[in-house]
């Protein structure tokens, strides 16, 4: 019995240490979120960030001597250097994106991290750099039978001391009581003569330097890698979801629960132990949307989203004939393309609809999806395994794709429409988490993170050109659908909850049940994307699932402009030509794409749809 108590007990400590290093890293998001509303997705690139520039100096540092001090000095040398490096973000970038909506905001951010991946693989190389041992903690502690590391238990304690001292930050410092008043209203501060740039700054500052210290922190316990960065913001988003965004006790508190969850799920559920933490965050989220230590959030400095698809109107005639002329492109490409160019206007295609079908949400109904690939990945996961562990062939194959999307987007949107503003783009996140986890972890079915080889077409479509011609049918059926729902009685409710929930409720739209079957009608059409790439690719894994594909579509939109009806489609064409025959011909494509987001997102924000709009409104004599 003292046995199974003295593991039980080191797998609690075990929890307690992960859970310490999760706030120190999270404890910053929080404070960054709270103050400027920034959705900041590059503070895993600080996290990772921290971690090289401590596997770099604090070595050097133990030349001198091997020191407890001197390697937590170089700790916290390269906290601050990380810090640093956050205040440059902010007064580059950050500052010109403090009012706009969450999803430019996060699309400038996921540029950010696109250039640090390739700065580290730049400055670093692509293989993992193991780190020192802390001087004076390298052994292990005898815990009743358990051996358990002595570095772990420092660990433990480092949560709870930077808990304090930002308690103390925060309740005893004028800079901390700015701080605080800006988390409750930061345009009430500015009004008050506050400088909101320097608070901004001294945020961004301290919030970098807690994703430094958190990483540095880590080196002893794992190599710096260029990919610790997305799968550490991930945790550090639901730490900041579940405790309340903008609470630091909150953090603690889920951070705890996040650790414990963890430790233990490992031994009770081993094959759902990532599903648990997403579990947990939309549990909360829908239960408590802000959090459990969060406010609900105060209307007060918040920014809306861009006003999206106003007035749709019709073709003109010489819109007409761009749009011929552009479906003759498409289909001439077989005749006169190579195989390469036939397989690039394929997925071109592909993503034209699955852009169109999140724009549905976005532009018309101003529901911002952050795990919109979810959709996708599972219309692909649907006609993949029908086809290799049932036999079926490719058509019904196909037939199940927009069933399975639009299944699991009524079953998820169920519970997204609910939420509003950053809450509900949360929890699509957390949701697409699940979904990403399941296909991940449920190996005898899924393939894990191999995937699943061998989803061919039929025979008769086994030719590039023409499967090229059934994509190019399937997509311009689904858009020219969509586009019809957006024109539709339906569609323009949507736009009326999008703007005024209240004032569409008053007039006697079910918003709720709009929002939702309108969510639904944009999973089927993303899930019927997706069968139709499993079956050009010939293969599926769970990254079809992930993050980095939702933040594609995204720039996707932005890109063709969400303001337009048929500008996603440009943006899908552009975005994903670019990235697939121009980037590849440089090593530092992760760097010019992400430059290329953040120049979008600061100087072109209409996209390519909404300049083309202005151009003929001003040509016309009317209103852009």
């Amino acid at each position: 019995m003292s046995v199974e108590f003295s593991f039980l007990l080191v797998q609690a400590l075990s929890g307690l240490a992960s859970a310490s290093s999760l706030f120190i890293i999270a404890s910053g998001l929080t404070l960054v979120f709270g103050v400027t509303r920034i959705v900041n997705f590059a503070h895993g690139s600080f996290y990772m960030l921290g971690a090289y520039v401590a596997v770099s100096i604090v070595p050097w540092l133990l030349q001198i001597e091997r020191s407890p001090t001197l390697f937590f000095v170089g700790v916290l040398i390269s906290a601050c250097v990380v810090g640093v490096l956050g205040v440059v973000m902010e007064i580059l970038l950050l500052r010109r994106i403090y009012k706009v909506p969450e999803l430019f905001q996060l699309l400038a951010t996921f540029g950010v991290v696109l250039m640090v991946q390739d700065a580290v693989l730049y400055f670093w190389g692509p293989l993992d750099i193991a780190g020192p041992r802390a001087p004076g903690l390298r052994h292990g502690v005898m815990i009743l039978d358990q051996r358990f590391p002595a570095y772990e238990l420092f660990l433990i304690a480092a949560g709870p001391v930077v808990l304090g001292l930002l308690w103390l930050l925060m309740h005893k410092t004028r800079f901390g009581i700015l701080l605080r008043a800006a988390t409750r209203d930061r345009d009430m501060v500015g009004a008050l003569g506050v400088n909101q740039a320097l608070l901004f700054t001294g945020t961004l500052f301290l919030g970098a330097f807690l994703a430094g210290l958190g990483g540095a922190l880590q080196i002893p316990r794992v190599s710096a890698s260029a990919q610790m960065d997305l799968s550490i913001i991930t945790e550090a988003f639901v730490v900041t979801v579940i405790g309340g965004m903008g609470s630091i006790g909150g953090a603690f508190l889920a951070a705890l629960l996040i650790g414990q969850l963890q430790a233990f799920g490992v031994l009770i559920f081993p094959k759902i132990t990532l599903v648990l933490v997403f579990l947990l965050m939309a549990l909360v989220l829908v239960v408590k949307p802000w959090g459990l230590l969060g406010r609900p959030e105060s209307t007060a400095g918040h920014t809306a989203l861009p006003e999206g698809i106003m007035q749709p109107r019709g073709f003109a005639a010489a819109e007409k004939l761009l749009l011929l002329l552009a479906v003759l492109a498409a289909a001439s490409v077989p005749i006169f393309g190579d195989t390469y160019t036939i397989k690039v206007a394929t997925e071109v295609l592909i993503f034209a609809l699955a852009a169109f079908s999140l724009n549905f949400l976005v532009g018309n109904g101003g529901i911002v999806s952050f795990g919109h690939a979810a959709y996708f990945g599972l219309g692909a996961y649907a006609s993949g395994l029908l086809v290799t562990k049932l036999g079926m062939p490719m058509e019904p194959a196909l037939i199940a794709a927009p069933l399975a999307g639009g299944f699991f987007a009524a079953l998820f949107g169920f519970f997204i429409v609910r939420l509003q503003g950053i809450y509900l783009a949360m929890l699509t996140l957390a949701f697409a988490q699940i979904a990403y986890a399941v296909c991940f972890q449920w190996v005898e079915v899924t393939g894990g993170d191999n995937g699943i080889v061998g989803v061919w077409p039929s025979t008769w479509a086994a030719s590039r050109s023409a499967y090229h011609y059934i994509v190019l049918v399937a997509a311009m059926a689904g858009i020219l659908a969509l586009r019809h729902v957006i024109y539709a009685p339906f569609g323009a409710s949507l736009r009326a909850a999008r703007d005024s929930a209240q004032r569409a409720e008053a007039i006697g739209i079910d918003v709720r049940t709009h929002r939702w079957l309108g969510f639904t009608i944009a999973g089927a059409a993303a899930g019927l994307a997706g069968g139709l790439y499993a079956f050009s690719k010939g293969s599926i894994d769970p990254t079809l699932l992930g993050i980095p594909l939702s933040v594609d579509f995204l720039a996707m939109i932005l890109l063709g402009g969400m303001q337009t009806v048929m500008g996603p489609v440009l943006g899908a064409a552009a975005f994903h030509s670019i990235k697939d025959i121009f980037m590849p011909l440089t090593d530092h494509w992760r760097f010019l794409l992400g430059a290329s987001i953040i120049a979008l997102v600061l100087i072109f924000p209409r996209g390519l749809g909404g300049a083309y709009a202005a151009l003929r409104a001003r040509f016309s004599g009317g209103a852009p």
